[in-house]
């Protein structure tokens, strides 16, 4: 497996917005900061979780410059810059490894589902365009195409390919020449106990250090994950990143709101929030009520 000391609690962090909709360069960076001091190793900036979808070019490109010159020390960055179009992905891949960032992450091209050798084609593309190792990002809940073990043992023969980040607990297995990464948080422990390097995780917004205990106390890991389920379940409620925009807002760091066609939480999904983060003393709970 290759040692691409990218670390091991890896955020998708969230892209926070301003009251006007567009991107809030301080809190971005106050929350890098916030993240490094609670468990995190680096952050994947502008994938699923930072709203991609709903950002331009130059919005992209702008916050991996900003993350890569406003890292916390010893934190990595890796930029998301994978799309549908091998013409945008490689675009977005060369400009992203003219900056200081250390790996990149790039999704199975979506909705237009290519064939395995369509597939190949695509990434052997994407990984000419840089010198900086590639991460494979395989969910096929999103996307409608999955990389077989088969096919990402090919990939993983591609220069540059050096990870995946596998969403698909169903192949959650360690492949020859792939690091891998856990791409949804209920995986974390299993990828831990099989050897994998780590996680791309979205509960470290609100429980990174125990998240980070799940690395460095091993004997306590399954217990640890045990703890944690609720707080997976509660910030899947609904899309990500809703309800954890919701729950880093009533943390008090200004994420702001989302980008249609995502919408912001219910009053039900922040009421569910809400007493998660006090069942893990993340916010004081409501007074016990009195009989008059």
């Amino acid at each position: 497996m290759p040692d691409l000391q990218l670390g091991a609690i890896l955020t998708a962090i969230v892209t926070p917005f301003d009251a006007r909709g567009r991107v809030n360069e301080e809190a971005f960076v106050a929350l890098m900061h916030h993240l490094a001091d609670n468990g995190s190793d680096g952050f994947v900036v502008a994938a699923t979780t930072g709203e991609a979808a709903t950002l331009s070019d130059e919005e992209q490109i702008g916050l991996f410059a900003l993350a890569a010159g406003e890292r916390p020390a010893g934190t990595t960055i890796v930029a998301g810059t994978g799309t549908n179009d091998t013409r945008h992905a490689v675009m977005l891949t060369e400009r992203a490894s003219a900056l200081d960032v250390d790996a990149l992450i790039s999704v199975t091209p979506y909705y237009n589902r290519p064939s395995p050798l369509g597939l190949k084609r695509h990434y052997e593309a994407v990984a000419a365009a840089t010198d900086k190792p590639v991460l494979l990002y395989n969910i096929p809940a999103r996307t409608g195409t999955n990389i077989g073990p088969e096919l990402l043992a090919e990939l993983a023969q591609i220069e540059h390919i050096d990870g995946v980040k596998q969403a698909n607990a169903a192949e959650l297995q360690l492949v020859d020449g792939l690091a891998l990464y856990a791409g949804d948080d209920h995986s974390l422990a299993r990828t831990l106990d099989i050897g994998g390097a780590g996680g791309v995780c979205v509960s470290s917004h609100v429980v990174g250090a125990q998240m980070r205990r799940m690395v460095d106390e091993p004997d306590r890991r399954a217990e640890i994950d045990a703890s944690l389920q609720d707080v997976y379940e509660t910030l899947f409620l609904a899309p990500s990143p809703t309800c954890t925009k919701a729950a880093l807002n009533m943390l008090g760091h200004d994420v702001g709101g989302l980008r249609l066609p995502l919408v912001e939480a219910t009053a039900e999904e922040a009421e569910a929030v809400r007493a998660m983060l006090e069942r893990h003393g993340l916010v004081p709970a409501p007074p016990a009520r009195t009989l008059a």
